[in-house]
């Protein structure tokens, strides 16, 4: 397996609308497994197929201490959301920032599992947040758009620095 490369703000092609998964298959099975390694490794606890460059309706998550519950959903779709509350959420893609985002407290959610079966699901709390995050991702947004403008343009400007003096570095070595 591999560890993928995850994309950074303000990189476009973070904001592709993903497409529907036509099939699962073992193709997506490698994709699926090869993304999870990549979140734990990264480490974090959800990761969108936009993030690693693959515009597919394909997301991974895992809240659990252990990292022992992994859960896939192939083209989710929110079919309920309720309650609210004000998480501070961060980013594999916008690394290093951390800022309040309100979201949904309760969801119900409809997705495709690993094997193609069609799944529905009650999500709250961390998990709830963590799954909004991943379709946002989904949809080519990310949590920088839940903050004002100036705030997005500071850490978007902070970023971009450090992306250069990164390549530079990797120049010089």
């Amino acid at each position: 397996m591999a560890i993928l490369t995850i994309l950074e703000f303000p990189d476009a092609r973070l904001r592709t609308r993903a497409a529907e998964v036509e099939t699962v298959d073992d193709r997506l099975r490698k994709l699926i497994d090869e993304m999870l390694e990549t979140m734990y490794d990264a480490p974090g606890i959800g990761l969108a197929a936009t993030q690693v460059d693959v515009h597919q309706r394909l997301l991974v998550a895992d809240i659990s201490a252990d990292k022992t519950e992994p859960q896939v959903l192939i083209n989710p779709v929110i079919l309920e959301k309720d309650g609210v509350t004000v998480t501070e959420e961060g980013c594999l893609s916008v690394p290093g920032y951390y800022e309040e985002v309100e979201r949904a407290e309760h969801i119900r959610v409809r997705f495709l599992d690993r094997n193609g079966k069609k799944e529905e699901m009650e999500m709250e709390g961390l998990l709830a947040v963590c799954i909004q995050h991943e379709i946002d991702h989904l949809e080519g947004k990310l949590f920088v758009d839940y903050l004002s403008e100036a705030k997005r343009m500071r850490i978007r400007k902070k970023l971009v620095k450090e992306q250069r003096h990164r390549s530079a570095e990797a120049v010089v070595l």
